[in-house]
């Protein structure tokens, strides 16, 4: 826990919440370096941001924008400025989901400068330009990451490439990018080939655009085994990210999406055969344990030793 005494927190008025923030202060690293799940988190609940320190999520969001009433922004902003600059350690990388840069997102991130996180995710982003002018403002050692939530951005992801390192990742909201395509939702089901094809054209053109995609949040957080099938079914498409409600699907996303042991082994093994021939002057060639190896397997291989 962050606070021993919630209660106390609990009880501070906005001004006194802000007289407590440490400003200037730095993250520890955070303990995981995999990307596999992307847990959601409401900053107006003190007991869920006091327990930032336990989190098993590889990546935690914590939402400004559609779950928080407009009257209530400001208050969350303070509880997120207030407990990251009390944070001692932390398990994932800290990701703050702010609004729309042009309804509310530069201010939050102008109010972040010196609080210590890892990323922003820029909510309902439509063009490159507003990506450009959130980089603009962002801290040099800020990632920035985007929510692609309109049909717009859904048309333009892929020539998003190149425009910043720091530009790193791309989060599907399906919901959303529905409304906007004037699609039902009672399209998101597994057999849905419009959901498939929503599903791979985002994950592609991330991949065209060098950006990380972060598949969908599943709503139902009771139903794990629907949830399960949605993981294992993204996984088969390319997927190695999934959007989590709470800490049951980050349980299960982690397991998913996680590499196995063995296919590591089998990527150490093929780029160790293949550095050793490549010297030689061979890049391709029979191997008693896996075949045939030439440059794309080895470049396979070196995908799986980078995830």
């Amino acid at each position: 826990m962050i606070f021993q005494d919630l209660n106390s927190i609990e009880r501070l008025s906005l001004s006194q919440k802000d007289k407590l923030i440490k400003y200037g202060t730095t993250l520890a690293p955070a303990k995981s370096t995999k990307r596999r799940s992307n847990m959601m988190l409401n900053p107006l609940k003190l007991k869920h941001l006091n327990r930032l320190d336990t989190l098993e999520c590889d990546m935690l969001t914590l939402n400004l924008e559609d779950a928080i009433a407009p009257s209530r922004k400001k208050e969350a902003l303070v509880n997120i400025a207030l407990f990251l600059s009390h944070l001692k350690s932390r398990n994932s990388l800290i990701v703050i989901r702010t609004n729309p840069f042009n309804e509310g997102g530069k201010e939050e991130i102008e109010f972040l400068e010196n609080i210590p996180y890892d990323a922003i995710r820029l909510a309902k982003v439509k063009s490159s330009d507003e990506i450009k002018k959130a980089l603009d403002i962002l801290p040099e050692d800020k990632e920035l990451h985007i929510s692609l939530e309109t049909a717009q951005a859904f048309r333009d992801l892929s020539y998003y490439r190149d425009i910043d390192d720091r530009f790193t990742t791309a989060n599907l909201g399906i919901l959303d990018l529905l409304a906007d395509l004037n699609l039902p939702q009672s399209l998101l089901r597994l057999d849905n080939k419009t959901v498939e094809y929503i599903l791979t054209k985002f994950l592609i053109d991330s991949k065209i655009a060098k950006l990380h995609p972060v598949s969908f949040m599943y709503q139902d957080y009771k139903n794990t085994k629907e949830f399960e099938k949605w993981c294992i079914f993204e996984k088969e498409i390319g997927f190695q990210s999934k959007a989590c409600m709470g800490p049951a699907q980050v349980e299960i996303a982690n397991k998913i999406f996680d590499i196995d042991n063995k296919e590591i082994e089998k990527a150490k093994y093929i780029k160790q055969q293949f550095e050793k021939m490549s010297a030689k002057g061979i890049n391709g060639f029979m191997d008693e344990k896996y075949g045939f190896i030439d440059e794309p397997v080895y470049k396979d291989a070196l995908n799986v030793l980078k995830s």
